[in-house]
């Protein structure tokens, strides 16, 4: 039961980080969030937890833990883990298929940039939805190439791709995103690992000179 509690509260605390709701430095504190949602405060530290795992929060001695704040080193460390993960996926599909992915890859991988694009339509009732269609895409893409152990590097990156994301959508509104997203799966079939790193240093730019 404790779990299951941990685990809900972590899901709640996860979305009001993500939107907004708990900006970047706010404290997390067990005693308040244990009153607040009427938990115990080891269901809190479980749920804490798993934020700072996420690295959607952080905690250090005597300060407890704070919502994660990403800081240029941060942002340039988060996307240099992304390029060496997603570049050498789309490299791995290269090799095995060169520009001619399989049908059923290439499906799936529209459906992602439909969802993608559902979520942009419905962004007004359901905003965080285009943060989580836009991280199921890449972590798709990287599903592709059927290495267990890249899947499984791009799935830990989930949380904190979608924070990376909400604080680039408080300084730039990425107008036609499952458009650009659409593109940038062709592009990866002709151009391959330089594909990724462009679209991601595009992304880094942004962020950094915001």
């Amino acid at each position: 039961m404790t779990s299951r509690r941990a685990d809900a509260l972590a899901a709640l605390l996860r979305d009001r980080v993500l939107s907004g709701e708990l900006p970047p430095g706010t404290p997390l504190r067990e005693e308040a969030l244990a009153g607040e949602h009427g938990v115990s405060r080891h269901t809190v530290r479980t749920a804490l937890a798993g934020l700072v795992a996420e690295r959607l929060a952080s905690a250090a001695p005597f300060a407890g833990v704070r919502v994660a704040q990403l800081d240029d080193d941060d942002v340039r460390s988060l996307q240099d883990l992304r390029r060496a993960v997603e570049s050498e996926a789309v490299r791995l599909l290269g090799e095995r298929w060169g520009a001619a992915w399989p049908a059923a890859v290439v499906a799936a991988l529209d459906e992602r940039a439909d969802a993608l694009a559902r979520a942009e339509a419905g962004a007004e009732d359901e905003p965080l939805a285009v943060l989580r269609e836009h991280a199921a895409l890449h972590e798709a893409l990287v599903a592709a190439a059927g290495s267990a152990r890249l899947t499984e590097a791009a799935a830990a990156l989930g949380a904190e791709v979608r924070l990376f994301t909400a604080h680039l959508q408080l300084h730039r509104t990425p107008a036609g995103l499952a458009e650009q997203h659409r593109a940038y799966l062709r592009d990866v079939r002709e151009r391959g690992p330089a594909a990724v790193r462009e679209h991601l240093a595009a992304s880094e730019k942004a962020l950094l000179s915001r």
